[in-house]
């Protein structure tokens, strides 16, 4: 099986991280708008919910097509997979469908359920301390 990479967005700081899963066999068959347990990606005490993701060509995932290849789909302005459009033209774009398969590369994770413990001390995330700089001599 492939790896697939989880982008989990931490809702209380704002903040993403990224972590690879290598053992996909308890995401495999989940669909958006799914709940998982956070010990999935090493978060116990956490509760995710399965916002979307993309597969391994780039195509995005889209939560009303049930199914888990893609599809070519007639789309307009403000649908999944539209970057920039014309107002009221619609466009052939290709989409995965909404279920993880071999062929999903990314998953987006929100947090629902914090833990006793930040992501950052359950992952060793370190945080960077920027250093003080001097104030700059004011120009004359």
């Amino acid at each position: 099986m492939t790896e697939i990479k989880c982008v989990v967005n931490d809702t209380k700081t704002g903040k993403s991280y990224t972590k690879a899963l290598t053992d996909n066999t308890s995401v495999s068959g989940r669909k958006v708008g799914d709940k998982l347990t956070g010990s999935v990606v090493d978060l116990p005490g956490y509760e995710l919910q399965i916002m979307g993701g993309s597969d391994i060509a780039g195509f995005p995932m889209r939560q009303d097509l049930d199914m888990n290849t893609r599809k070519k789909l007639l789309v307009k302005k403000g649908d999944v997979g539209i970057r920039k459009a014309n107002r009221g033209t619609i466009y052939r774009k290709t989409v995965s469908g909404n279920t993880v398969s071999d062929i999903t590369a990314q998953l987006n994770l929100k947090v629902i359920q914090h833990g006793s413990k930040s992501i950052e001390d359950l992952w060793g995330i370190k945080k960077e301390e920027k250093p003080v700089e001097a104030a700059p001599a004011p120009a004359k």
